[in-house]
């Protein structure tokens, strides 16, 4: 049998990509990653690194093209593309988005797509406003079948209050377990 096919979307929590990559790397040894990018994801240099160097490191790790565009991830849906989306990191803008509808970005028309096949959405949180705006989007999307959480907390309970950012290193299990329709507990009192 062969590798389940994952894809791999990442949204503009830039200062967690340098965690969640390694946890991509490690993923390529059971599944066959697309990588996806929000609009943002494709072409912002800043402070945590250049857009052209991001890109050529996702695309070395997965041996393909990343999908950037709403036409290159249309065809999740009607040609069944993967099995598994997963959405790391997962901002609250895109949160928003899903929680609410809207499908205007790769990402979010991927997970459309993706939900449309009855294929698990897997959510790896961090926002700065999860424990503020974002916490009723959180908890619509806890209530949508075939959507799971990677397992967060709060990052910084002093500094950031509202602030919880998922446990990257969490990742694989929470596919497993979303792969057999199970949750792994999603919200942990602190960070260990």
């Amino acid at each position: 049998m062969g590798k389940k096919r994952l894809g791999f979307a990442m949204t503009g929590s830039f200062c967690t990509w340098s965690s969640v990559i390694p946890q991509m790397e490690k993923l390529t040894e059971f599944y066959e990653i697309y990588p996806i990018f929000s609009p943002i994801s494709y072409c912002s240099d800043n402070r945590f690194g250049k857009a052209a160097d991001w890109i050529e490191r996702v695309e070395e790790i997965c041996g393909r093209k990343i999908w950037h565009t709403i036409e290159e991830v249309e065809p999740i849906g009607p040609k069944n593309l993967l099995d598994l989306l997963l959405i790391a990191p997962c901002t609250g803008n895109t949160l928003g988005k899903l929680a609410n509808g809207i499908n205007d970005t790769p990402v979010t028309m991927a997970a459309k797509s993706s939900l449309r096949n009855g294929n698990p959405l897997i959510l790896a949180v961090s926002t700065n406003d999860a424990l503020g705006g974002s916490a009723q989007n959180i908890g619509r999307l806890m209530n949508v079948k075939q959507v799971y959480f990677v397992p967060m907390a709060q990052d910084d309970p002093k500094n950031k209050p509202t602030s919880a950012v998922a446990f990257f290193d969490l990742i694989a299990p929470t596919l497993l377990s979303a792969a057999s329709g199970e949750q792994i507990q999603p919200v942990w009192r602190q960070r260990l």
